[in-house]
């Protein structure tokens, strides 16, 4: 039922509406490509267009024009971006295009050159002058009206909550700075009140995400807040105690392991957070993290990794890793290979190292071979595949909290506080599902794993 692992990039978000188009309405289609934080992006695009009076359109036939927010990252992303620009072009014809692959408007047009306009990441004002050129406005006062929560990309239950943009690390592999800029943090109060209005509309999980979740607030000095009668700081522990004051499921994705990293696992122990962490550590061997101008403290992680799982037994990791950078050596990969049996990692993600235009790593000598690259990696999944199918098995015959996604009539499909969507495994209820809804958090008892899902039966809402 799982195709995990995923290769841990949404491929296409569509706009959840059911409303019907009122005569004479301009209609905007999206296709959203890329990581979660682009996908935020989109359902600002499309609540303000919503705001101005736009309808959104579910497909391209029902579209006046096609907005493609495209990924970058890396040069197969690219490569995907092209194609849907492609396929919007040809199914729709008028096309905007958006996102970290709009930095590059020359790159885009070059294979493209009917497309309307291009934009850069978040840049959300010269989207909406680039979509008011293409489809004039026509906003009906009476009718055309703001749902209170947005438009959102992902289902009502859950919502992804951005925190701030760009990043300050100069990792050689990746170009996140130069496309989208250094480290702009959010005010607390804002992403507080935005968090309060999610819970108010009904969502039950925020996805927490940034490009460095544990850096937010450095850029603004860790400035305080008044907050509901109380100053809060723009910290991501202070963020994090007051996001699980809402009564929603809190989950943290892209957490630096600094040593402030051992402040949030307290709040997931009193189950204030969930008791998850995503934590991009890219490699184990002190040199090829040099190479990759990484932090090169993957022993002291260990004894890190150790200490979280003493306070929080419960604590699930979950990472991704490349292998194949540029000077690799088996030494170095059979090094991570033992640092991963270690870790005992809960959930991975595995990359093999692409050049991509721009990095500072494609200028790096002795670059790995495909077929070795290839090679590695189908070794690494295999090492990460037994780990995740041997800590699934210790989880049968527990009790657990589980979150509804999905109900269709052979199964319901469910989440434990261990899994983020799209990214990580499921939980499946195959009997007694039929009553369940989606959203709902319920208690099952595991009964049955796999390598990255689990099955168990109702035993309470």
């Amino acid at each position: 039922m799982s195709s995990n692992p995923p290769d841990l990039r949404p491929d296409l978000a569509r706009a959840r509406l059911s409303e019907s188009r009122r005569p004479g309405q301009p209609t905007i289609g999206m296709v959203s490509l890329g990581c979660p934080k682009a996908l935020v992006d989109s359902e600002r695009i499309l609540t303000r267009l919503r705001a101005e009076g736009y309808g959104i359109s579910p497909d391209y036939a029902g579209a006046d024009a096609v907005i493609v927010n495209t990924c970058g990252f890396l040069d197969s992303a690219k490569a995907e971006s092209l194609e849907a620009i492609g396929e919007a072009l040809k199914e729709n014809g008028k096309v905007l295009v958006t996102g970290c692959l709009g930095a590059e408007p020359d790159y885009i047009t070059g294979v493209h050159p009917k497309v309307l306009a291009v934009t850069g990441p978040h840049q959300y004002e010269q989207v909406l002058d680039a979509v008011h050129a293409a489809v004039p406005p026509d906003p009906d006062p009476f009718i055309d009206l703001m749902p209170a929560s947005g438009v959102t990309l992902t289902p009502r239950h859950y919502s992804y909550l951005k925190i701030s943009e760009g990043c300050n690390h100069k990792c050689r592999f990746c170009i996140i700075p130069d496309m989208r800029g250094r480290l702009t943090s959010r005010p607390v109060h804002a992403v507080l009140r935005e968090a309060e209005k999610l819970v108010e509309a009904g969502v039950r999980e925020l996805l927490v995400i940034s490009q460095d979740s544990s850096a937010y607030g450095v850029d603004r000095r860790h400035d305080s807040h008044p907050w509901k009668g109380r100053e809060v700081r723009s910290h991501i522990t202070d963020l994090a105690r007051e996001l699980g004051g809402l009564g929603a499921w809190v989950r943290l994705h892209y957490i630096y392991p600094y040593p402030h990293v051992r402040d949030l696992i307290p709040l997931m122990a009193e189950g204030l957070v969930l008791p998850y962490l995503d934590i991009p550590f890219q490699h184990a061997h002190p040199d090829t993290l040099k190479r990759m101008a990484r932090p090169a403290a993957s022993a002291r992680t260990l004894d890190e990794i150790a200490a979280w799982r003493a306070a929080c037994p419960d604590l699930a990791l979950r990472s991704t890793f490349i292998v194949g950078f540029p000077g690799e050596t088996e030494a170095e990969f059979q090094t991570l290979l033992d640092w991963l049996e270690e870790a005992q990692l809960d959930r991975v993600g595995c990359f093999k190292y692409e050049n991509v235009a721009g990095a500072r790593s494609a200028a790096l000598p002795d670059h790995v071979a495909e077929e070795v690259k290839q090679a590695r990696w189908e070794r690494f999944m295999e090492t990460a595949q037994r780990i995740s199918e041997a800590r699934l098995a210790a989880r049968v015959g527990r009790r657990m909290e589980v979150i509804v996604d999905l109900v269709e009539e052979d199964a319901a499909t469910c989440r434990t506080k261990a899994d983020a969507p799209e990214i990580d495994g499921n939980l499946f209820i195959d009997e007694g599902h039929e009553g369940l809804e989606a959203g709902q958090i319920v208690t099952v008892e595991v009964d049955e794993a796999g390598e990255y899902d689990l099955w168990g039966r109702l035993v309470g809402a």
